[in-house]
C-alpha cells in the first residue's frame, strides 16, 4: 500500500479556523432534503469510526433514506470490530465513493484521516456534513456538526438521533456503544451524561459483557507474544519538559499480530509512572509509520498537530515517512518546544 501526501489537501478541507458551535438545524435540514447518503469513517477505523458508520447508516435507513457506510481503504477491518452489527455491509472503496447526494464524515479528526477517498470528499465538499469530536479538527466547508466536549462521535449521533427522531434499536444502539466504551476506554473519563446515554443504549437489551470481550479481547497466542516481545523492548526519552515512553513495533510483528493487538499497545503503556506522554510507533508498511500518543497529563492533540497529524487531548496519532528513530527526535524536538499540560 503507497500511503499519499495528504498535507497539500488539508486547505480544502480546512475552511474554517476554529468551530464553535453545534450546527444541528442546517444538518438536520440537509438529511430531511436528501434522500441518499455516503458515511465515511476514516481509515484504519476503531470501534467508534465504525460504530458511528453502521448506527448512522442503520438510522438514515429508517428515516427512509438510502445510505451506504464506505472505510477509504481496501484493507480488511479489524476482525474485532466485525461483531458490530452492519460492519460487515461498510464498503472498502480505492478511490470513488458510491453515488449520493450528502456525504457524511463521522469520527474523522483531519483530512488525512479520510484514506483513499480524500479526493472525492474534498472535491464535493460543499455536500459534506462532518460529525465528529476530536480536539484538533478545524472544520470543513461544508456542515460541521463538532462538539470538543464529546467523549465519542457516537455521543453526538445519539443527541442528534434524537432530534431527528430516530428510534434507536439495539443494532444502532449497540454501534453508538462500541464508540462511547472503547473512546472513553472503559468508561475512565468523560462528563455525566455519558452514564446516561449509556443506561438508554444498555436498556435496548445489550450484552454489554460480550461487547466489551468482544471490543477489548479476544488475541491470540501470537498476539500475546508479540505484545511482551514489544513491551520489553520499551524504552525512555526525555525532552526539556516530559520524559516519554517508546514502544517501537517492526513490520514484521506488526503483520503478525492482529491490528487490535497491535493498537492495544497505546492503552497498556498509558499512564505508567515513569513517563507522562507515552508513543507507540507501529511500521504496518515498510518505512511508513502510523504514530499513537497518549497521556492523562499533557495535550497530545497539540504534539501530533505538530507533526501533521492530530487526535484528542489525551490520544493522537500521525503517520510519516521516516525511520523510526527519526520519529523519536521529532516528537522530542517538538515535546520540547511546546507541548502543554492539561489542567
Amino acid at each position: 500500500m503507497e500511503f499519499p501526501s495528504y498535507l497539500g489537501a488539508l486547505p480544502a478541507l480546512k475552511a474554517l479556523s476554529a468551530v464553535d458551535t453545534v450546527d444541528w438545524a442546517e444538518a438536520t435540514a440537509k438529511v430531511r432534503g436528501n434522500s441518499s447518503f455516503c458515511v465515511v469513517g476514516h481509515h484504519t477505523p476503531d470501534a467508534d469510526a465504525i460504530g458511528s458508520v453502521t448506527a448512522l447508516v442503520k438510522a438514515l435507513t429508517s428515516l427512509g433514506k438510502t445510505a451506504v457506510g464506505v472505510i477509504g481503504q481496501t484493507e480488511p477491518i479489524d476482525t474485532t470490530l466485525m461483531t458490530i452489527p452492519g460492519a460487515d455491509q461498510i464498503q472498502l472503496v480505492a478511490g470513488d465513493l458510491p453515488e449520493c447526494e450528502v456525504i457524511i464524515v463521522v469520527d474523522c479528526g483531519s483530512a488525512s484521516r479520510l484514506g483513499t477517498v480524500i479526493d472525492a470528499v474534498v472535491a464535493r465538499i460543499t455536500d459534506v456534513i462532518l460529525i465528529d469530536h476530536h480536539a484538533s479538527n478545524p472544520g470543513c466547508g461544508g456542515i460541521n456538526v463538532i462538539d470538543y466536549r464529546a467523549e465519542s462521535t457516537t455521543t453526538i449521533l445519539w443527541q442528534w438521533f434524537c432530534a431527528l427522531g430516530v428510534e434507536i434499536d439495539s443494532d444502532i444502539a449497540h454501534g453508538l456503544y462500541a464508540g462511547l466504551l472503547t473512546d472513553t476506554q472503559g468508561f475512565r473519563w468523560g462528563r455525566p451524561v455519558m452514564h446516561e446515554m449509556a443506561k438508554q443504549l444498555v436498556d435496548t437489551g445489550l450484552d454489554i459483557r460480550a461487547i466489551g470481550n468482544q471490543l477489548f479481547g479476544g488475541f491470540s497466542v501470537t498476539d500475546l507474544k508479540i505484545i511482551g516481545t514489544v513491551l520489553a523492548q520499551l524504552s525512555v526519552v526525555h525532552s526539556q519538559c516530559h520524559t516519554i515512553a517508546v514502544a517501537e513495533i517492526s513490520y514484521e510483528k506488526a503483520q503478525q499480530a492482529s491490528v487490535g493487538a497491535v493498537e492495544s499497545i497505546a492503552e497498556m503503556i498509558k499512564g505508567i509512572n515513569e513517563a507522562d506522554i507515552c508513543v507507540v510507533i507501529k511500521e504496518y508498511e515498510p518505512g511508513f509509520h502510523g504514530v499513537s500518543l497518549r497521556s492523562d497529563t499533557v495535550d497530545v492533540s497539540t504534539l501530533a498537530q505538530a507533526l501533521g497529524g492530530g487526535g484528542h487531548l489525551r490520544s493522537a496519532g500521525f503517520r510519516l515517512e521516516a525511520h523510526a528513530s527519526h520519529i523519536v527526535r521529532l516528537i522530542v524536538e517538538q515535546a520540547s518546544q511546546y507541548c502543554p499540560t492539561l489542567a
